[in-house]
Formats: structure tokens, C-alpha cells, sequence
């Protein structure tokens, strides 16, 4: 997280250590957020694929945490930790993301949420804390190609909720 008198700002100054994901999915932008403000919902599609999430506790609001666990594919844990930085629906959320409250190589994400005609645009733009951590998290995690798997899982999921309005959201 930044100190006082830090510029948050993503730009040239940063541009060595993020990464940045769009994709645009057809539906509201509304419902596309939506995804993202209750565990029911992010269950469903967040992640790689392959790759299923367990919640520890959620709370959606800013300065509120999301702690859950990634199960991998090969069986593999990862434990993972966001804090919800700024929420401003349906528009934008910031994020603090690592691997614990206190983890030194937390990144910041912000994704932007644009109306596009009758779809949205989604922008996920990722900050390291340095060129390197930015390095080993495409090189070593593959974070790219799960950013934009887990944009496409999004997708998936928010085109069967227009399909099915009621589909079943409350099991994971």
C-alpha cells in the first residue's frame, strides 16, 4: 500500500512493473460488477481455469478483506489475501492483493468497469512492488494468461446469469 505523499497513479513510472488485462464482456455493466461484490458470485468464476476458490471470511466494502484459498488443478494450495482498497459502483475497485494481511510483495490492482453499448469493458491493471516481483509473477505464475482466464471465467459466468436469471448462486 502506498505511504503518505505516494503517487498511486500507474503511468510511465510504472509501467516496467504492471501488467494490464481488458477484455469485454456482453452484459451491463451493473451486473458485470455485481460479480464481484458477493462470495456466491466470485466462487463461480474466479481464478484460472481449473482452479477452484474456498472462502475464509469476505466482507465487501473498502478496507474490508476477502481471505481465501486458490485450490490448483495439480492440487496445489495457494493462500491468498485482498483488502478492498476503494469501491465506486459500478465503475471501479482498488485492491490490495498478497498472500497474507502483511505481505511485503503485495501487488495493487484497479479494474475499471466502462460501458461499451450493451456490454462492458473491463480493465485490470496490475502494480508490483517491483520489476522483478512483476517478472516472476508471468514467468513463474503465469499471471497473464490466468488474468485473462479468470476475466474469461467472469464472462462465462455473468452470460449464464443473463441467460438464467435464476440460476442457483448460493452453492459454490
Amino acid at each position: 500500500m502506498a505511504g503518505p505523499g505516494q503517487d498511486t497513479r500507474t503511468g510511465p513510472a510504472t509501467a516496467d512493473r504492471e501488467i494490464v488485462i481488458m477484455r469485454t464482456i456482453e452484459a451491463p455493466r451493473e451486473l458485470v460488477f455485481e460479480a464481484f461484490t458477493e462470495v456466491r458470485h466470485l466462487s463461480r468464476w474466479w481464478g484460472p481455469d481449473g482452479f477452484s476458490t474456498t472462502t475464509r471470511s469476505f466482507e465487501f466494502r473498502a478496507g474490508g478483506i476477502w481471505d481465501f484459498v486458490m485450490h490448483g488443478p495439480d492440487g496445489t494450495d495457494y493462500s491468498e489475501w485482498i483488502t478492498w482498497t476503494e469501491i465506486v459502483p459500478p465503475e471501479r475497485i482498488a485492491l490490495l492483493h498478497g498472500e497474507s494481511r502483511d505481505d511485503p510483495n503485495a501487488f495493487e490492482s484497479i479494474l475499471a468497469f466502462t460501458p461499451d453499448g450493451g456490454a462492458t469493458r473491463i480493465e485490470m491493471r496490475t502494480v508490483f512492488p517491483s520489476r522483478e516481483l512483476r517478472d516472476e509473477a508471468v514467468e513463474k505464475y503465469h499471471a497473464i494468461e490466468g488474468g485473462q482466464q479468470t476475466l474469461g471465467n467472469l464472462a462465462a459466468y455473468v452470460a449464464e446469469r443473463l441467460r438464467d436469471p435464476n440460476i442457483d448462486t448460493t452453492s459454490a
